[in-house]
């Protein structure tokens, strides 16, 4: 049996109020400048002011990079690293949800190994760790502050690009559940279910092991039990916590036993059409798993049954379905659209999407391996 090797940052924090312990650990390391990486909605909320003052309370300063876009790109990447360098940071503090952690990510790398990020496409590309990244997440799905994932796109191949290294893994991780009551409740679907994407990628896996198994499917019953009310009663505290612990510990299984053709092919309708990531995961996940289930249907009956399904008076094949169809329900429930067309997907652009999704590195662990054709059907099903 090979080698099993799980990645996971040195410190995270996790629970109400764990913001406050984070500034005191960041001012125990020594560290005096931070570059913060986050976006303009966040700075216009307030967030952005209120993590500056207390990291000054702790006798650190920053300067603010708030230039990130939803789906990072290769310029934010450079754009963020130019004002680090001219600034003499020597540390990265992301703020937000995947997009500023990514956008970090690059910079912190990029910052200590030099080149472009473009040079670091794949898996283990850099030479040495990134600059010390501490992570600060406002959303609940992602698990970008946890893992070693960075996509960023290159617009000039309309491709988002998917870095998988050890050296991004962010150093401290926070999660505190008071910072994600303000989510809208769009981005509680979206991030929710891309959560749930990464839980069940994660479990059907061919790099899946029994550590990676139990954090997916306690993220799978968790996320089915929480997520409803999340989205429909956002100052809902005991909602917040638990999506907080659910999507941490999806990070995990997906951290070390990767994904699979969802992400694969998400990645691409980001990247062609600049998509939200987390509703193009929740649409394609369920015909991406119809497709996996002629070799995985065991372990899809697993994912409906912590998802609350009775499986008792059903064959495998059955209960793999049964698994599909709460996906839909849950998805419905919380308002995720139907289909990628109606989000600007065109079927004359499915030939170049699926060419893209089998470079995709996302893809190696899929449970079975499809041809161009059958992508290309999975596309047209998801239209």
């Amino acid at each position: 049996m090979s080698t099993t090797i799980f990645f996971i940052p040195s410190v995270n924090l996790m629970g109400a109020g764990c913001l406050k312990d984070a500034a005191a650990d960041i001012q125990s390391k020594g560290w005096r400048k931070a570059l913060v990486v986050t976006d303009a909605p966040l700075v216009r909320t307030g967030l952005v002011a209120k993590v500056t003052e207390l990291l000054g309370a702790h006798g650190v300063t920053s300067v603010v990079f708030d230039g990130v876009k939803p789906n990072p790109n290769v310029a934010n990447v450079e754009a963020g690293l130019a004002l680090l360098k001219a600034n003499g940071c020597d540390f990265v503090i992301s703020l937000g949800g995947g997009s500023p952690h990514d956008c970090a990510k690059g910079i912190a790398l990029v910052a200590a190994n030099g080149g472009r990020i473009t040079d670091y496409e794949g898996l283990d590309k850099s030479a040495k760790p990134q600059l010390p990244l501490v992570a600060i997440n406002t959303t609940a799905g992602t698990a970008s502050e946890m893992t070693r994932f960075c996509i960023i796109t290159d617009d000039s191949r309309h491709v988002k690009m998917a870095i998988v290294d050890k050296h991004t893994t962010p150093v401290l991780s926070v999660n505190d559940p008071e910072l994600m009551m303000g989510m809208p409740a769009g981005l509680t679907a979206a991030t929710g279910m891309d959560a749930l994407t990464h839980a069940i990628e994660a479990y059907v896996s061919t790099a899946a092991n029994p550590i990676t198994d139990a954090c997916a499917l306690k993220a799978v019953t968790l996320i089915s039990q929480q997520l409803r009310t999340a989205v429909a009663h956002g100052q809902d505290a005991a909602a917040r916590e638990a999506m907080a612990y659910a999507q941490f510990l999806a990070g995990m299984a997906f951290n070390n036993a990767s994904l699979g053709y969802v992400h694969a092919m998400a990645h691409q309708l980001g990247g062609f059409y600049d998509l939200p990531h987390g509703v193009c995961n929740a649409i394609l996940l369920p015909h991406v798993q119809a497709f996996n289930a002629r070799v995985a249907a065991g372990r899809l009956g697993d994912v409906a049954r912590a998802m609350g399904v009775d499986t008792a008076l059903l064959t495998e094949a059955q209960a793999a379905q049964a698994c599909l169809n709460a996906i839909r329900q849950l998805s419905a429930d919380v308002g995720i659209p139907a289909g990628v067309g109606s989000l600007g997907a065109k079927e004359a652009d499915i030939p170049t999407l699926a060419a893209n999704a089998m470079k995709d590195a996302c893809g190696l662990t899929n449970p079975v391996q499809p041809t161009f054709d059958e992508v290309c059907a999975i596309f047209r099903a998801a239209l």
